[in-house]
């Protein structure tokens, strides 16, 4: 069950980052309630997340699996340009990820 609420976490700090794009600085209020919204509905699932997956395995499949989200969506949804170094940073990040699964995954 912690994992099924860390993939909610993921999904809904994703969404909020994305949002947070719309807000051109939070000077519009329906993008700026969304990403509010968003962060607070992904910190407290995460936080529920936490009474069974450990913090450091939580944190980085959160942090990583968003970033990596992050990086791909603003490819696809605001053009973001594709560099050889921008690819091996979200690998980077993935690789990281498996790593500190694989080393820490025990309770």
């Amino acid at each position: 069950m912690g994992y099924l609420l860390l993939a909610g976490a993921i999904a809904a700090e994703v969404a909020a980052t994305t949002a947070l794009k719309y807000t051109e600085g939070f000077s519009r209020l329906w993008p700026s309630v969304a990403t509010a919204l968003g962060y607070l509905v992904s910190f407290a699932l995460l936080a529920q997340a936490l009474k069974t997956v450990q913090i450091g395995t939580a944190y980085a499949i959160w942090s990583g699996v968003g970033t990596a989200a992050i990086a791909v969506l603003g490819l696809l949804l605001f053009g973001e340009g594709l560099s050889l170094t921008k690819v091996a940073g979200i690998l980077l990040i993935v690789g990281g990820v498996v790593v500190l699964n694989m080393g820490g995954a025990t309770h």
